[in-house]
């Protein structure tokens, strides 16, 4: 006898996955965080894999309709909002003392590892060298939802240096909206038909429209919210639940003014989170509200699950096959910031010496944000315009390029995410089983104190210095 009652659709079923991953997360998240020392995007990832169509099957987003025009949309609120709330978490006035150091890492650090990726992926996987260049436009800026996974409120952070871990916070804020001339660059060169042509678009559209104007809405977007909303709250015109939420609600205007006029999106929203948290008034008045952390389980685990459940095995085939495209991902893990980092930290003011420059090197993770660079070049190279087809087409003159780019951007995601998103617990086990017996914490990776000393006396000096002033 059936139960007519009992319907388990893969939608049902889905809110079930979701919601139970969800849940037994925050049961165990102390035992997660601090103890393990892992963080959600690799586990998320993991649960959309195991019930995605190569495993149960449960989780089918392609049956439910869901094609790149959704996950273009789902990665860019997902990214946009993190950019603003990380622009947010930074302290009062932070861009303007240490502008240098972030000045250098969206220079030459973000340039050399475009080019070391592309010319990576040129090599092994012997594509075309400006198919190659738009490869590594995507694989280039460091992902601020991984990043605020570990560089967050987990005991593991506490033990990085504060002006480390926002110089980190700071680059992947910005580099996302950065990284969009250097991708630019790339389809340019491919779908202009002169290199006159695609300079001047170059310059005009991408450097001058979307990134320097985009930058300026935002600011303006960020000076008027903050003083209309302490006019508000002055006045008593506002609760405090709304008080809460309100940075939220802004980064999704931002995003919906980026993407409207045609700008970069994610630059509009870190140059308003900016200008809104500047002095320090928002934070103050929530600094007891972890709402960064609510969203990050809530709609950043939900993305990781939808991520794990999306990805192209089938495509990791052919002539990219598994093995070349795990060449390319451990080149690129290994040559695309860690040289260029410990080449130049010296001129990198918040990177005290080599030892923080190799975490700095290694803590470049790829995510959210090179997917959604992925869908934005696959669009422009369908369609010439930033709308992508539902599948990529059958015919076109960039059909290579088209077919290539989003199975080794998902490919190199996946092993970010699972590279990244372990080092702290493999940071904390071999640091655990280095030290001398006599100063290893009770619980294995359990130590409390910073996981880098300084080189000498004056650099202690200076690192309380700069954290008493953060």
């Amino acid at each position: 006898m059936g139960w007519p009652q009992v319907e388990p659709t893969t939608s049902h079923l889905t809110y079930l996955i979701v919601s139970v991953f969800l849940i037994a997360y925050a049961l165990y998240s102390e035992l997660i965080r601090n103890r393990l020392h892992l963080s959600e995007p690799p586990l998320a990832t993991l649960v959309g894999i195991i019930f995605g169509p190569r495993g149960i099957g449960i989780l089918n987003p392609e049956s439910w309709g869901w094609q790149d025009d959704i996950s273009q949309e789902f990665t860019r609120i997902i990214v946009g909002v993190q950019v603003f709330a990380t622009a947010i978490e930074l302290p009062k006035r932070w861009l303007s003392r240490h502008w240098r150091s972030v000045a250098m890492m969206l220079g030459p650090v973000m340039i050399f590892g475009w080019l070391a990726s592309a010319l990576i992926v040129y090599l092994i996987l012997k594509t075309k060298f400006t198919t190659a260049l738009i490869i590594g436009a995507c694989l280039t800026p460091t992902d601020p939802v991984l990043s605020a996974s570990v560089l967050g409120e987990a005991k593991f952070s506490q033990r990085i240096p504060k002006r480390l871990r926002h110089l980190l916070s700071a680059e992947s804020g910005c580099n996302d909206g950065i990284s969009f001339p250097l991708l630019y660059a790339g389809l340019l060169a491919v779908t202009k038909p002169t290199a006159g042509d695609a300079v001047k678009d170059w310059f005009l559209d991408v450097i001058i429209w979307q990134c320097l104007i985009g930058t300026g809405i935002g600011v303006l977007i960020g000076i008027a919210a903050n003083k209309l909303l302490k006019l508000c709250e002055k006045n008593g015109y506002i609760q405090d639940f709304t008080l809460f939420v309100f940075y939220f609600l802004l980064a999704i205007f931002c995003i919906g003014v980026g993407s409207t006029l045609g700008s970069d999106d994610f630059l509009v929203a870190f140059g308003a989170g900016t200008a809104f948290a500047w002095d320090g008034w928002f934070t103050e008045k929530t600094e007891k509200v972890k709402l960064p952390n609510v969203i990050d389980l809530l709609l950043n685990s939900t993305f990781f699950v939808y991520f794990g459940a999306i990805v192209p095995w089938e495509q990791f085939t052919g002539q990219m096959n598994a093995w070349k495209l795990l060449a390319c991902l451990v080149l690129i893990l290994l040559l695309r910031r860690i040289p260029i980092v410990l080449v130049t930290h010296r001129w990198i003011p918040d990177v005290g010496n080599y030892r923080e420059a190799l975490f700095s090197g290694h803590f470049g993770p790829i995510g959210v944000g090179a997917l959604f660079l992925a869908i934005e070049a696959r669009a422009r190279l369908e369609t010439g315009t930033s709308d992508p087809l539902p599948h990529p087409p059958e015919h076109s003159p960039y059909k290579a390029a088209i077919d290539t780019v989003w199975p080794v951007i998902c490919f190199v995601v996946i092993g970010s995410i699972m590279v990244h998103g372990s080092s702290a617990m493999v940071m904390s086990v071999v640091g655990h089983f280095t030290r001398p017996k006599k100063e290893r914490a009770p619980l294995i990776g359990g130590e409390t104190e910073r996981l880098y000393g300084m080189v000498n006396g004056n650099d202690v000096a200076s690192l309380a210095s700069e954290d008493s002033e953060s």
